[in-house]
């Protein structure tokens, strides 16, 4: 009985003792490891969750928000580095179409932590039911073969393609629509065409996705009868200035050629020459535009002339080499190969002891037709030289007709 009414009558100072004892240890804790305010410099990315799937967010929400936090020393250096410590969530669960504020939920990892504040802490949100709609795709050709050529009926691997997103913007498609350019066409079209969606007005509709996103398109380009896309070969006399490079190009490097007579324009050779170029003693470029020696009977389709443009500089020297037989690498058996020309010419530059001592079978004019299936074709020929330190400056012709058919079993 006398040790409970000592322990009422000295309560007091025991009260007393265990408060300058605890705040002895918050000092001597908040000494060590001080509470510091800080802004949170991790990125804090929004996440929505709970939303139905057959609904979507039709506006822009902000993509992270900022954060105040107040922690101590040791909770910022540890817990709060961590990339999953504070995480911002939008709760979507139950809410269906319309226009709502939604709440941001902070979830923090950590403790001790305090939220002084963030922003934003409420998000505008716009839901729309999510729609899809088929359509047949509209295949259109803003342009024309080129003259002589004719193209046939396209195929199209699919004929359809789903339009999908909100439902306002899915209501304004009217068309799937797929454009291909054939104004340059001479050889068969294989091609993927990337597909858009237009309202009423032909305008791109934003904000839906198609699929699929592209549409395969197949075309056969087959040249009219009496038409002929032929190389041209630049024929030049005399010789430039000695001690002098001469680089030689022209445009173009095929023409397409008429006749009402077929056969004259099927037994033309793979190329037409163009009327000489004189380059006897030239030392300076020249540009010079020369007509095509033709037969009678004969037109060009489109400019008749060839713009030659000759650069002659101070060299050590340049050697042309006159008819080298052209070597097909890649051809396979099943198959026959056709030609023409033959016979190129190939125009070199280098140190002049080189180009002297340069015999022909130094130099091989090359066609590879590994990937080459059966049809008519126009290759550019490589170049390939034993003798270092020559480079080709130009081949005559610049291109060869190949013909590719199936061998006679």
């Amino acid at each position: 009985m006398r040790f409970f009414k000592d322990l009422v009558k000295n309560m007091p100072t025991l009260i007393t003792a265990i408060l300058l004892a605890l705040a002895v240890w918050i000092l001597a804790v908040t000494n060590t490891d001080p509470v510091e305010r800080r802004t949170y410099n991790r990125p804090v990315e929004i996440e929505i969750v709970g939303l139905d799937p057959s609904l979507v967010v039709t506006n822009e929400i902000p993509e992270q928000i900022s954060l105040v936090l107040s922690a101590p020393s040791s909770t910022w250096n540890s817990q709060l580095n961590a990339s999953n410590a504070v995480r911002a969530i939008i709760d979507l669960a139950g809410v269906g179409e319309g226009r709502f504020e939604i709440p941001v939920r902070l979830q923090i990892n950590a403790r001790p932590v305090k939220i002084e504040n963030f922003t934003p802490d409420i998000v505008d949100v716009r839901l729309e039911r999510l729609a899809s709609k088929t359509f047949t795709i509209q295949l259109e050709y803003p342009s024309a073969p080129p003259i002589g050529y004719d193209a046939g009926a396209p195929q199209l691997n699919t004929q359809t393609a789903t339009v999908s997103g909100p439902a306002s913007q899915v209501n304004r498609v009217v068309e799937v629509q797929a454009v291909l350019d054939i104004s340059r066409a001479t050889q068969n079209i294989n091609r993927e065409i990337p597909l858009v969606a237009l309202d009423e007005n032909g305008l791109r509709v934003t904000g839906v996705s198609i699929s699929p996103e592209t549409v395969n398109v197949q075309v056969e380009i087959t040249q009219l009868g009496g038409y002929r896309t032929i190389a041209v070969k630049v024929v030049t006399t005399g010789q430039i200035a000695s001690s002098y490079r001469l680089t030689l190009s022209y445009n173009p490097l095929v023409v397409t050629v008429f006749s009402t007579d077929v056969d004259l324009v099927n037994n033309l050779p793979g190329f037409v020459e163009t009327q000489p170029v004189n380059l006897s003693g030239a030392s300076d470029d020249l540009v010079v535009s020369v007509p095509l020696n033709l037969p009678s009977g004969v037109i060009v389709v489109g400019e008749s002339t060839i713009r030659v443009s000759v650069t002659i500089s101070p060299i050590e020297g340049s050697k042309t080499l006159t008819n080298l037989p052209v070597e097909l690498v890649g051809n396979r058996p099943e198959y026959q190969y056709e030609i023409s020309p033959e016979l190129v010419d190939v125009i070199l530059s280098g140190p002049l002891p080189d180009l002297d001592a340069l015999r022909t079978g130094d130099v091989r004019v090359v066609l590879d037709l590994t990937e080459y299936l059966p049809g008519v074709y126009q290759v550019t020929p490589q170049v390939q030289i034993e003798v270092p330190g020559i480079l080709v400056e130009s081949i005559l012709p610049a291109v060869i007709e190949v013909e590719i058919t199936q061998a006679q079993s």
